[in-house]
């Protein structure tokens, strides 16, 4: 199956960034791609308000991007912000960072479980997590899926590789600093390596390389996508530019990672 990293720049405008989508999505589809993965916040960038563009899977955006993919045959994963439950009292609103999945053949979401609360950032001040598990087959194959800080937490991807996922799927929106690169480049090497499973990592794409600033270190992308094997291997690694990978899987793969290293089946539950 050949699958489509798109490491775009998402920005406050819903229409552009939507735009992104069918640029990167038309170019995957003429490539043959049957997947096409973009960031998590494709559909606005963090930085900017998210209450007010939160919408339900069945709202505009959502049908916009499950127009485009059944326009070109594919199927897409985006990130985008659903409505959070109502709110007690006075309490603010908050919305969910959700991954849409959608295409001919499949239809299914994921809410990010583990909220980026670290570096200085307070994701739950305005996102409230999820708390499923979430996989989807195409082709025959089963997908799992996780958002950014999720992939600090192994548990995640052991119980989506439990579930049947040969591919991990991780859509971020990375904060930069020091070391941070080299932290998210490790984490997705691991957490292929520890299920024996390949780790799609899609992220956006550095906001300096199109000029512009992030004076507030906001988690708005540092690039660096990846596709790693079974093996813990780079099979493709973006840079921080906006741009697009391509990758093979192969099934049989899997299947020998996890002849030669059973660390699934041989775990022990504490």
């Amino acid at each position: 199956m050949l699958i489509a990293l798109a490491q775009i720049h998402s920005g406050a405008d819903l229409a552009g960034n939507l735009a992104s989508v069918r640029e990167f999505t038309a170019r995957a589809a003429d490539a043959g791609a049957r997947l096409i993965v973009f960031p998590e916040a494709t559909m606005r960038a963090f930085g900017n308000p998210l209450h007010d563009i939160a919408q339900p899977l069945d709202g505009p955006w959502a049908r916009e991007v499950e127009g485009i993919a059944h326009e070109y045959g594919i199927t897409i994963i985006a990130g985008m912000f659903t409505p959070g439950a109502e709110p007690a009292g006075d309490a603010r609103p908050k919305v969910r960072n959700t991954l849409l999945v959608t295409g001919p053949e499949v239809s299914a979401s994921y809410t990010k479980i583990h909220l980026y609360d670290a570096f200085g950032f307070a994701e739950s001040d305005t996102v409230e997590p999820g708390d499923v598990a979430v996989t989807f087959e195409l082709d025959g194959v089963t997908f799992g899926l996780s958002t950014c800080y999720d992939v600090r937490f192994p548990a995640l991807f052991t119980a989506n590789a439990l579930a049947g996922a040969t591919v991990q799927i991780v859509c971020a929106s990375w904060g930069p600093g020091p070391g941070k690169v080299e932290q998210w480049e490790l984490l997705t090497r691991a957490r292929a390596l520890d299920t024996t499973s390949y780790l799609l990592a899609c992220g956006q794409a550095d906001p300096a390389s199109i000029g512009v600033e992030n004076p507030k270190s906001l988690p708005t992308g540092v690039g660096h996508s990846g596709v790693v094997n079974p093996f813990g291997q780079d099979v493709a690694r973006a840079d921080g530019a906006v741009q697009m990978l391509f990758a093979e899987l192969d099934p049989d793969m899997v299947r020998r990672a996890r002849e030669a290293l059973p660390v699934l089946a041989n775990r022990v539950e504490f």
